[in-house]
C-alpha cells in the first residue's frame, strides 16, 4: 500500500547487514550505500521490480568500521536510513 524502507538488521553490523523494503506499484528500484560524505559507495539494488516486499543482503566487509547511509529511490519516492558497521 506504500513505500516502505525498513531499518537495517542486524545494526550495528559485521560485515553482513539484511535490507528490507517494500514498493506498492512496479517500478524501477534503486537501492545504494553511501559513506557519511555522500559518496556512492555501492549499488546493491538497480533494476525493475514489480509490486511487493523485497529483502537484500549487503556485505561490508570491504569497508572499514563506521557510519553508513543506504538509500532507496523508486518512482517519485526516496528515503535514506543509517546503519553502522562495526568490525
Amino acid at each position: 500500500k506504500e513505500f516502505i524502507l525498513y531499518q537495517n538488521y542486524p545494526n550495528p553490523f559485521n560485515p553482513l547487514t539484511t535490507i528490507r523494503y517494500a514498493i506498492p506499484e512496479n517500478g524501477d528500484v534503486r537501492l545504494t550505500v553511501h559513506d557519511i560524505l555522500g559518496r556512492k559507495l555501492a549499488t546493491v539494488v538497480s533494476e525493475h521490480q514489480r509490486a511487493g516486499y523485497y529483502k537484500t543482503e549487503f556485505d561490508g566487509s570491504h569497508l572499514s568500521s563506521g557510519v553508513y547511509f543506504y538509500k532507496i529511490s523508486a518512482g517519485q519516492f526516496s528515503q535514506v536510513e543509517k546503519m553502522i558497521l562495526m568490525k
